[in-house]
């Protein structure tokens, strides 16, 4: 793929809201049958890793406190991350937002003279659009995970943190290798060993050649300034090993103080993600070993709005994911509406509350990412780092409502539902009315549309009718008649 192609890679730039996107998602049948056969397996092998560890509900309050205890301090122990890379070798660089960010690995790679980069899969690079900056600058990434490859191929979006191509079954995934892989075999087969092998060899004469790679971070530790990447398939170590340039763009938010903090952390993610009893590649470095690895090692350290987001006291457990994408594969939004629908690199319900914290909430997609949910609250109950995410949707869900000026008008339905339920009498008259009403605003025991700022419900979804008779009515009817038959029987 050459420069000219990555540049017309898609971005989630003008993204429609959610239910906009969505509404087309549902209605894919392959996609959803696609997802359904992916979460289901992903998520019964992680309840099966998770469920070997006797002290696994320990090792999750334990993530938790680390992290919360990090942010807490978050400005000295990113003080000290510096120290320690700059002291052995490294060099750091601080980024406000995604446009200096992009600003910064562009000139690095510029400087190096080359016009090639090889990436790890990563995020945080996914967030700040980096490789259409450097497409634009004439450089071309090539994605060597195998997943971000397939999507990079297909001139497509990441739908899923873990897993980018979750979407695409494998003869979607043969399809796109026949006609977008330079020299893929024209009698590809769709099975996983010929796939993963045509990859394998497209990518090794990358690996080989390439003189800069770009990376994100799982993790940095503080007091050694060791930065780490954790993978399944071995592509990003070679990444992290061959090229002479190692520049990383990490999320301010994903340091820990300390190794033995760490040792939690490798315990949680891989059995929440892959399902895994320990990552297959966990490759950590410090700084430059001379006549080992890169001789130059560049950390971008990324805030684009994680600064403003630590500031919300609700909102700032958003900053403790680990991107393990467990609450994706238990979700069933997700399940059904796919990671696309979402218009961000973080899809699912991390990406609900997280993506409009870092981004705001002034565009359509935005503002309607809090609603992309049930809260029925498995996400939370599956979270190695215990994020309430229902609790930061509801805090979200307020501040869009304030942002439309609609907090009178829900001031006022809270108001007059409460006078309603304060009195038996009212109440009994409310539910007669809802009854009778039932005639008019609905067919077949469905409401299909409903007048006013309730039409926000029935945009997306049918509304039960009101029943015939309301439970108080039918107790009372019931215990009348229960009564007369008893005193006839006397």
């Amino acid at each position: 793929m050459n420069a000219a192609m990555n540049a017309a890679m898609p971005t989630y730039l003008g993204m429609p809201s959610f239910p906009d996107a969505a509404r087309e998602a549902v209605g894919n049948e392959r996609l959803r049958g696609n997802l359904a056969h992916a979460t289901t397996t992903i998520r019964a092998k992680r309840e099966r890793a998770v469920t070997e560890l006797d002290d696994w509900a320990e090792l999750r309050d334990a993530a938790k406190e680390i992290k919360d205890h990090t942010l807490k301090h978050l400005s000295h122990y990113l003080r000290m991350l510096e120290e320690r890379v700059t002291a052995a070798g490294g060099i750091v660089h601080w980024a406000r937002d995604a446009a200096e960010a992009n600003r910064i690995v562009t000139e690095l790679v510029q400087a190096t003279g080359e016009t090639e980069v090889v990436k790890v899969k990563s995020m945080a690079t996914q967030e700040i659009g980096l490789n259409e900056a450097l497409a634009e600058a004439g450089i071309a990434a090539y994605e060597t995970d195998l997943a971000e490859l397939i999507v990079q191929l297909g001139d497509d979006r990441p739908s899923h943190i873990l897993v980018p191509a979750i979407h695409r079954n494998r003869s979607e995934i043969r399809d796109i290798f026949r006609k977008e892989m330079p020299g893929a075999p024209a009698d590809l087969s769709d099975s996983p060993p010929e796939l993963a092998e045509a990859a394998r060899k497209h990518l090794r004469a990358k690996f080989l050649s390439a003189k800069v790679a770009v990376s994100g971070a799982n993790f940095a530790v503080a007091d050694t300034g060791t930065v780490l990447v954790v993978e399944s398939e071995g592509n990003g170590r070679m990444c992290l090993t061959l090229p002479d340039t190692l520049i990383t763009v990490m999320g301010i938010e994903k340091l820990l103080p300390t190794g033995k903090d760490l040792e939690v952390f490798l315990q949680v993610l891989p059995r929440s993600s892959t399902a895994e009893r320990m990552n297959p590649y966990t490759s950590a470095w410090t700084g430059v070993t001379p006549g080992d690895g890169p001789q130059s090692f560049h950390l971008v350290l990324l805030d684009n709005g994680r600064t403003a987001t630590l500031a919300d006291e609700v909102g700032r457990q958003a900053l403790r994911c680990i991107r393990c994408s467990a609450c994706l594969n238990v979700c069933p939004v997700y399940s059904r509406a796919g990671g696309h629908a979402y218009g961000s690199p973080y899809p699912g319900p991390i990406g609900a509350i997280l993506s409009p914290q870092i981004r705001g909430i002034g565009s359509p997609v935005d503002a309607s990412l809090p609603y992309a949910s049930t809260l029925c609250g498995a996400c939370y109950e599956v979270c190695p780092v215990a994020i309430d995410i229902p609790e930061v949707l509801v805090h979200l869900r307020a501040k869009v409502v304030r942002s439309k000026g609609r907090a009178g008008l829900e001031r006022t339905a809270m108001a007059g539902a409460g006078w309603v339920l304060r009195s038996p009498a009212r109440l009994k008259l409310a539910q007669r009315a809802a009854s009778l009403s039932r005639r008019v605003i609905a067919r077949k025991g469905r409401i299909r549309r409903l007048p006013g700022p309730l039409s926000a419900w029935t945009d997306t979804r049918d509304a039960p009718a009101p029943p015939e008779e309301s439970f108080r009515a039918w107790w009372d009817r019931t215990q009348k008649r229960q009564r007369k038959g008893q005193g006839a029987g006397e």
